[in-house]
C-alpha cells in the first residue's frame, strides 16, 4: 500500500485556505502554488541519504553533512504542474526537469498524452512527479506508468490537493509510489472536480479562465 504523507504544517493548511478562496487573483494564486510546492518538497525529500565530510570553518575543521549520491528529477505534469517548478526547484536546484504533458478527454475524462520529455540520465534518478491536483487520479497513474517503462525506479507523488478518488487510483495501481499532500478533500463531483478544492488550478494559475 502506498504512504500517504499530509503536511499538515501550519503555514500549508493556511496558505492553502488563501488558495481556495475565489477573490484570490493570478498573481496571489501562482505565489502561493509555489509557497506550498516548497514546504511539501522539504518533507517530500526527508529521505534524501547523508555522507559525512570534512571541511574548514573560518574557526575550526568540522565534520558535517552533505547529501550523497541521490540525483533527483522533478516531472511536472503539464501544464498546472508548471506552477509548482519554481518552488521545488528552489529547495533542489541541481535537479533536472522533465516533462509530461496531458489533457483530459472531456467525454470520456480520461487522460490523454500529448508530450513527454525527460532528462537522458532519467532511469537512473529519483523522481517526484508535481502536479497541483490529485483528483481520479488518471493522469497521475499514467505518468507513473510512463516513468516506470523508461527504467524509473524511485518514483513519488507530490501535490497540493487530493481526493479519496486519487489517492485510491494510485495505490491501487501503483502501490510502491508514496503520495505526498497538504489536504485531502472531500470528494469528487460529478465534472470529475474536487471539492472543495480550488477550481481548475491551471486556469487559476495561468490566468486563463
Amino acid at each position: 500500500m502506498a504512504d500517504l504523507h499530509i503536511i499538515d504544517h501550519p503555514l500549508v493548511q493556511h496558505k492553502i485556505s488563501l488558495m481556495r478562496d475565489k477573490n484570490t487573483g493570478t498573481k496571489e494564486f501562482r505565489e502561493l502554488v509555489s509557497e506550498i510546492s516548497m514546504f511539501i518538497c522539504y518533507e517530500a525529500t526527508r529521505d534524501l541519504p547523508l555522507k559525512e565530510i570534512e571541511l574548514e570553518t573560518p574557526v575550526a575543521i568540522a565534520r558535517t553533512k552533505i547529501i550523497s549520491g541521490r540525483k533527483l528529477a522533478f516531472v511536472p505534469i503539464l501544464r498546472a504542474g508548471l506552477g509548482m517548478v519554481e518552488g521545488v526547484t528552489q529547495l533542489v536546484p541541481a535537479a533536472k526537469i522533465g516533462h509530461i504533458g496531458l489533457f483530459r478527454d472531456s467525454d470520456s475524462k480520461t487522460p490523454v498524452k500529448y508530450y513527454i520529455k525527460m532528462p537522458d540520465d532519467i532511469a537512473e534518478r529519483d523522481v517526484i512527479i508535481v502536479d497541483p491536483m490529485l483528483a481520479t487520479g488518471n493522469s497521475a497513474c499514467m505518468a507513473i506508468s510512463e516513468l516506470k517503462e523508461l527504467g524509473v525506479k524511485n518514483i513519488k507523488f507530490m501535490c497540493i490537493i487530493s481526493s479519496p478518488e486519487g489517492i485510491d487510483n494510485i495505490r491501487t495501481n501503483h502501490s510502491d509510489v508514496e503520495i505526498y499532500t497538504g489536504v485531502v478533500d472531500k470528494c469528487l463531483n460529478d465534472d470529475k472536480f474536487i471539492v472543495p478544492g480550488v477550481g481548475d488550478a491551471g486556469d487559476r494559475i495561468f490566468g486563463t479562465k
